[in-house]
Formats: C-alpha cells, structure tokens, sequence
C-alpha cells in the first residue's frame, strides 16, 4: 500500500520541544512537512523558559534530512505562532495544539493562579493558534487541526480540578470548529493520549513509563491530518499502540408524559429512574441536531397521545457474523457439492452474504421483549403462551450491515377482532446507528381467545398476502430438514421449549416438538434465492407469507413456485403429508438471474425449465450473438418416454419461449428431463447423447451443430 505522505504541507506543533510533542514533530518531518516546532521552554508547572528545547529538535530533524524551524513564543500568543509558519514557509496545513502544564492540587486547595494559567495554556492557547490558523486553511480550502485532551476532562481526576475542566473545554472547541469548517475541508479532531512525557515522568511507574512511548501516539494523530482521512470531530483516544474512538451516547431513557397537557412530577421521575439511568442500550448521537431531533418526537408523540406502552416502543439488535453464519446453518445451509453456499457460512469469503430473512429476527426480538402485545387489546391482558406467528412481511430498503447493531421501532398499527382470537398488525422498522430506515417488517400476530372485544374485523394497514397462480407450478425445490433442525435454529435466538422440549410439545397439542415457523421461512426464501438469483441477495426486495401449519423436523419441505415478472409466488408443502406450511406467499425481487445448476434441487415440476430460463435471460442480455446462429430449433422434453414439453429457440429473432414454434422449425431436438439436465452440467456430451440415442435429431443436423457453441457458452450445455 502507498506510504501516506505530507510532501508540501507546512504542520506546526506546540509543546514539540519534548514527549509527545517531539515525537509528533520527527513523525510529520519524516514524512516530507516542514515542521514548526514550537516551544516556550518552561517547566512542566509553567515556571521560566529557554530556547534551547525547540532547537535541539530541530537540529535532530535537520540532521535526519528534514525541514524544520523554531519557535519560542507562548501559545496564549498564537498569532505570533502561526506567522513564524507564514514567515518561513508561506503556508499553514497543519496545527497541533499539544503544548501544556501541570498544576495538581485538590478542589479546595486550587487557586486562582492555578486555575487561571491551566485554562490560559490548555485552553486560550489552543484557542488563540487555531483562531490565527482557521481563516488561512479555509482561504486554501485544506486545514487540519488536533486539540489534545485526556482522560481526566472526559472523566476527571482527583486533584485535577482546573487541568480536567480545561481539557474538557478543547473537545467542545473542537466539535465546534469542525462544525464550522466542514464546508472549507478543514477538520478538526481531538486526540486523548496516554503517553509518557514530562508531564507524567514522575508519576508513572518505570515499567509503565516505558511502555507508553509517545511513538505509539504520533501516527494515530498523523493519520488524523492526512489529506486522505475524512475524519472531522472525532475524540480519540491512544495509548501503547491501541486506539480507539470516544463517543457522546445517552440511555434511551423514559418519556414521563402521557400527553402535551400531563403536568411532571417528582415521584414520576423516581418511578422511572431505573429506564433513566439505564445504559445497557445507549442510543449514540453525534449532533445537536440529533438531540433536537428525539426532543421533537418526544413531543410530537406527546401532541398525539401516542406514548403508550401497547402503541410504540424501541429496542436494539447487535449482531456479528458469527450470528449469521448460525443463522444460515439454521435453516438448512450447506456446504455439500454443488450447494454454492460458502458465502453465507464463511466470513471471510469475498462475497460473504447474509440471508435477507436473518433481518427478521431484529423485529421479533424486539416484539417478544416489550411489552407492546400485552396491552394491545382493550381489556385483555395477553400472555405470550397465546401468541401465535400468523403472517410476516419484510422489505430491505437499503444495503445491510454485516455486523453491529440495529434500532427498532415498534407500533401497533390495528388490530382486529377475529371473535376466536385478535389480529394484532405490528409495525416495526429497522434503523442504523445514524438513524437511516433500512428494514421494514410487519408482524402479523394471532392472540388465541382475545377476541370479542368490539374492534373491527378488518382493517386498511395489513399487507395482504397474494393467491397463487391458478396453473401448476414453474418450479418445485425441495430440501429435507435434518431432526436436530429445531435445535439448531433455536439458537439464533427463539428459545422457546415448543421447538425442544417433548413435554412442552405434547401440552400444547403436538406429539413430537415442532420446528419454528421462522425456520421454514427461511428454507423456502434460500431456495428461492438459489433458484431464481444464483445466491445473489442483492436482488431481494421484499417478501410476504402467512404460517398454516408446523412441520416436524426431519420433514421434507417441497417449494413450489410461480414466477410472475420480478414476483416469485410460492407455496411450502411438507412432501411426506402434502400439507400446506406456508400460503399466500411472494417474494419479489430486483431482477431475475437464474442459473442451470439452481434446478438440482428440483423434485418435482421438471428441471430442463430453469435451464431454458436462463437461456431465455442469456439471449436478452446478449441478442446479436443468438442471432448469429440465425436457426429455428425446437426442443421436445420428454419424461417417462412421453413429450411433457416443447421449447422454442427461434435464434433468428433472439427469442426463446416455451411452446411450438411460430413456423417451421429447422431442427428439431429430443431429450428427456433428466438428460438433458446432466447435458447443462457437461456430464453427459452431446456427441455421446446421440450415439446412444438419449438425443434424437431431426432436420438439420449440422444446424443443430452450429447451436452447440452458443449453449456451451450460455448454459454449460
């Protein structure tokens, strides 16, 4: 990779005659700047000052080759800073506000003098160089600026009473800096380091003095002010090689009003202390404008009487790829030969996918851990024992992580009075940590004996479910499920003992324990994907379905498929019983990219279509080449000896379609199902085909040879 380089920039640092400042000063010089190095040469408490600190820098940059001049002036003066820069090298790129003193006493004891020469170093300081230096870097359209902070402002520190409020005012300096100079490309970050220097030589022990070299903080800080780096207002921190990011996060907290005209009082704010104070989950903000942002809702949900426990709620979902290769073992990924699966179970796998569906379970968790169901229906209280799975939509709307975490909204958006039971319609979408919408789920769920309580029996926000197709189906895949599928896909996160437990299982009705419906969901949606986009899940949109019956794990799923434009309609049917486990069902998708070998998991419908298919999309992608060839050619499938099918490739006009040919072909093609599948996989040649009379020609054979070149390339025929 290429060496980051400041070739023509002009950096200044403060404090650079030792420690951290020294460091910074030779890192920036090795790197082609030409380096201003800064230094009052006083005592760590403030006290005296001397020249011979800068200069002795700057002679040992020189000596490495470097472009370096001194400076002695203080900080509080940054004028003066900043115009030795101007004077000797014309420009400023760089400012590294890292000059400071120490003055330790307990709150009682600081003084104002102590108190006053913290603030004047540390803060005005920094101020005063970065005020002298902005307007340049903006007039020039490039800026980078470092404040220097520590652990005691963004913590405090015993005795460190003026030195922590000081350094704690740089980060806002800095955040408001960047604010300000975004639109010019001058950014502005604050480093927090832990580094031995003189400040700390005689605080720190020996052996930890040693280990935090300030050579461990100079390249963080220098990545920070290269050209190449977009990062602006970030707090980070540094210490014995490892760095990392501070960030502003608050708990999502509690709103403690019912409604605009509701009055607040003491003993509502203990009563809701816990959810207060409560920071397992925070919620990062990175802006004013964010906060602003959650105060309005706050007071939006107030206007409408919508904070209510049983209307909306949140919750997060953290994640990592360990969790969704789990998921994708689950419900039924392989790595058996001609399965193309490693992608969703390896890591590290140039194309590492996760399964569309996986971005359910952030919804159902969601669901399941609030408490937004027990109080949907008006005078019931629901438990989750009566709370069945009834129907699920889903709908990616932008690309998806691979990792982190998920926020969620929850709203009940209607629910209606089945008399046997309710149908309460959830809402929940799906939000990144910069509070960007990129999963909808609606969750359909059915309340068993919550009903006849005079709500509607039908409502205007449920996404329907669609009728199949009234012809048989395009496509059939089957997988058979393994009996330790339940187990397994429990661990993704639904623990309920119905999918584990043969007790549970008989109490609620079933002879054996049953697999999650969620697991059957994700079987059908993975062949669908295999089938119909090659395992490309950046065709998926959207999908829709509604749970009729269980299957007992060990069962053998059998998809069956409709495709209608971009819409795959589908129906899941237990092949051992012939019940139907999933209705109603789609899955739209971007686009179509069907392969050959998706078909080997057909079972029943025939697997010479999904070959034809794709031949179909080949010959729209590329007509001219179809059209060179400049045949009629019919091809008869055949199966148990009859014709079952006729396809049509009519390569003088590019196209193929199922069915006899509009006039007379030129050759005319025979084969059965089964054949000519193992001719698309290249186990079974065509040469050999014939001779054996598995492949009947008739017509113009050496027509039919000419075609040859154009399959092989198109269909692996």
């Amino acid at each position: 990779m290429a060496e980051l380089r400041f070739d023509g920039r002009v950096v200044v640092v403060t404090g650079a005659g030792a420690g951290l400042g020294r460091s910074y000063a030779h890192e920036f010089a090795s790197r082609g700047a030409k380096v201003v190095v800064n230094d009052l040469g006083g005592t760590r408490h403030g006290d005296g000052s001397s020249s011979r600190a800068a200069d002795t820098v700057v002679e040992e940059i020189r000596r490495s080759g470097g472009i370096a001049v001194a400076d002695y002036n203080s900080v509080v003066e940054g004028e003066k800073v900043i115009k030795t820069a101007l004077d000797n090298f014309g420009r400023v790129d760089v400012l590294i506000n890292n000059a400071g003193i120490l003055r330790d006493k307990s709150f009682t004891r600081v003084s104002d003098q102590d108190w006053d020469l913290i603030h004047q170093v540390h803060l005005k300081g920094s101020f005063k160089t970065a005020q002298a230096a902005f307007p340049l870097m903006k007039k020039q359209d490039y800026g980078r600026i470092i404040m220097t902070s520590s652990t005691a402002g963004l913590f405090g520190n015993f005795g460190q009473t003026n030195y922590s409020a000081a350094k704690m005012g740089l980060v806002g300096l800095a955040k408001t800096i960047a604010i300000e100079g975004a639109k010019n490309n001058v950014f502005c970050n604050v480093i927090v380091p832990t580094a031995a220097s003189r400040l700390t030589e005689d605080i720190l022990p020996p052996e930890l003095f040693e280990e935090l070299r300030p050579e461990f903080i100079a390249p963080v800080v220098a990545y920070l002010c290269h050209e190449s780096c977009a990062e602006n207002g970030a707090v980070v921190g540094a210490s014995g090689g490892w760095a990392g990011s501070f960030v502003v996060a608050s708990a999502k907290g509690a709103l403690l009003r019912s409604s605009i005209e509701d009055k607040l009082s003491v003993e509502k704010v203990r009563d809701n202390w816990g959810k207060i104070t409560d920071i397992s989950d925070p919620v990062f903000r990175e802006s004013i404008g964010e906060v602003t942002v959650d105060i309005m809702e706050s007071l939006n949900q107030l206007k409408s009487g919508s904070n209510k426990d049983s209307q909306i709620t949140t919750d997060s979902f953290q994640f990592t790829n360990k969790d969704i290769i789990l998921y994708a073992l689950g419900v039924g990924a392989s790595l058996a030969k001609g399965s193309d699966e490693l992608k969703y179970l390896y890591e590290s796998h140039e194309e590492f996918s996760v399964l569309p569906s996986f971005f359910i379970l952030p919804a159902l968790q969601a669901l399941l851990t609030s408490s937004v169901i027990n109080k949907a229906i008006p005078g019931k209280e629901v438990n989750l024992a009566q709370i069945l799975h009834g129907e699920q939509y889903l709908e990616i709307l932008k690309e998806v992580p691979l990792e982190g975490q998920l926020f969620q909204k929850i709203e009940i958006v209607e629910v209606l009075d089945k008399t046997s039971g309710a149908s309460v319609v959830v809402n929940v979408d799906s939000f990144d940590r910069n509070n960007n919408l990129i999963i909808r789920n609606q969750v359909v769920v059915f309340a068993v004996g919550a009903g006849n309580f005079g709500g509607p029996r039908s409502g205007s926000k449920l996404i329907s479910c669609q009728n199949k197709p009234s012809r048989k189906p395009d496509l059939s895949l089957t997988q058979k499920t393994g009996v330790d599928q339940a187990a397994l896909y429990r661990l993704s996160g639904d623990l309920n003992p119905l999918h584990i437990d043969p007790n549970m299982a008989l109490m609620a009705g079933f002879n054996t324990p049953i697999l999650h419906g969620m697991c059957t969901l994700g079987f059908s949606l993975r062949l669908i994907l295999r089938a119909y986009t090659g395992h490309d899940v950046s065709l998926f949109n959207s999908l829709k379905v509604r749970f009729t019956k269980p299957v007992i794990p060990g069962e053998t799923l059998r998809v069956d498929t409709w495709k209608e434009g971009n819409r795959i309609h589908f129906e899941t049917v237990v092949v051992e019983t012939n019940q139907v486990v999933i209705s109603g069902a789609y899955v739209d998708l971007k686009s179509i990219k069907m392969t050959p070998s998706a078909n080997t998991l057909a079972a029943s419908g025939l697997k010479s279509d999904a070959i034809f298919e794709y031949i179909i999309e080949q010959v729209k992608a590329d007509p001219n080449r179809a059209k060179s060839v400049g045949g009629i050619f019919l091809y008869k499938i055949t199966k148990d000896g009859k014709v079952v099918k006729q396809w049509t490739m009519d390569l003088k006009n590019a196209k193929v379609y199922e069915g006899e040919p509009e006039s007379k072909p030129n050759t005319t093609l025979t084969v059965s199902d089964e054949d000519f599948l193992l001719l698309s996989e290249g186990k079974l040649q065509p040469q050999q085909a014939f001779m054996k009379g598995k492949l009947k020609i008739t017509g113009n054979i050496m027509m039919a040879q000419k075609l040859s070149p154009l399959l092989k390339a198109n269909s692996k025929l």
